[in-house]
């Protein structure tokens, strides 16, 4: 086990930022962990990487407890903050040359970790120079410069255009077929894009907890018709598996279905069954973003 998060909760004072929250993270897995604003995801990484301390609970990182073996934990965990801290007068070279030495690393190392985030063409260049994407990688490359079992990352593709985005998912993807990656973004492409699992805390609480393979297979179904005239929401609410109705506008009319099954022929059936004309039907699946919002504004 990667990371083991055992009743931790954190207070800011009176105010509760995590509310004894557990969870577990294997080796190698993606996971993103996903909130909106002041819900707790970076509390939670400032815990895991040693930075602050919870007030209750456990937290077990590579077989070490963050509250007693804060060096242990440190050296086996690579992170990179929300807001990347680079000496920008400091070539690239120069930079991880400089980390490697407090860390101890054969200086070898930094080549292969060179090479590893792309960072070959611009390694000659100081980090002041180079675009948001290319200073990610150099955030990256430091993190990993001791070979860490776990890489935390807190917002690491905020800001790209969609090439760094590309690229630096792609090198997230591959890093984590060896290592266990725990990342918080808010752009929901990404999760499904990149990660294994997704974990979801909502005002200092875990709301969602799924693999996204099994999320796909679990997707809301959403099915767009249009009849001749207005009916009441409270006839479709009577079809087999529906969450809820909206019409969205005129005679337009949003179905959402607890599963997976096309519901499309039981709405047809009831149109006929009650001598409407359908002018169009069609379905489209809940997204992530639709789970998200759903789990975090109530």
């Amino acid at each position: 086990m990667s990371i083991e998060v055992i009743g931790v909760s954190k207070l800011y004072g009176t105010q509760k930022a995590l509310d004894n929250i557990s969870f577990k993270v294997d080796k190698p897995e993606i996971v993103g962990f996903l909130g909106p604003n002041g819900a707790g995801k970076s509390t939670m990484m400032k815990i895991l990487t040693t930075y602050l301390k919870a007030n209750s609970g456990q937290i077990i990182v590579n077989g070490f407890d963050v509250s007693k073996d804060i060096k242990q934990v440190q050296q086996s965990v690579g992170y990179l903050p929300e807001h990347n801290p680079l000496y920008l007068e400091q070539y690239v070279k120069e930079y991880l040359t400089f980390n490697a030495g407090i860390y101890g690393i054969n200086k070898h190392r930094i080549n292969d970790i060179i090479e590893l985030t792309g960072l070959t063409p611009e390694s000659h260049k100081k980090i002041g120079q180079l675009s948001k994407g290319y200073r990610q990688r150099v955030g990256l490359a430091n993190a990993l410069l001791h070979d860490p079992e776990v890489l935390i990352l807190d917002e690491p593709t905020t800001g790209l255009d969609p090439n760094q985005l590309i690229d630096i998912r792609n090198l997230i993807k591959t890093i984590g077929k060896t290592k266990t990656v725990f990342l918080s973004t808010h752009i929901m492409q990404e999760v499904e894009a990149m990660c294994d699992r997704v974990i979801i805390i909502n005002k200092g609480e875990i709301v969602a907890d799924k693999k996204l393979k099994d999320l796909r297979d679990e997707k809301e179904q959403v099915v767009i018709v249009e009849f001749d005239y207005r009916i009441e929401d409270a006839f479709l609410l009577k079809l087999p598996k529906v969450k809820s109705v909206k019409n969205t506008h005129d005679f337009v009319y949003e179905i959402t279905f607890k599963t997976s099954e096309d519901m499309r022929s039981h709405v047809f059936d009831f149109a006929h069954d009650n001598q409407l004309k359908i002018l169009q039907l069609n379905q489209k699946n809940a997204s992530l973003e639709s789970l998200f919002i759903d789990l975090t504004s109530k």
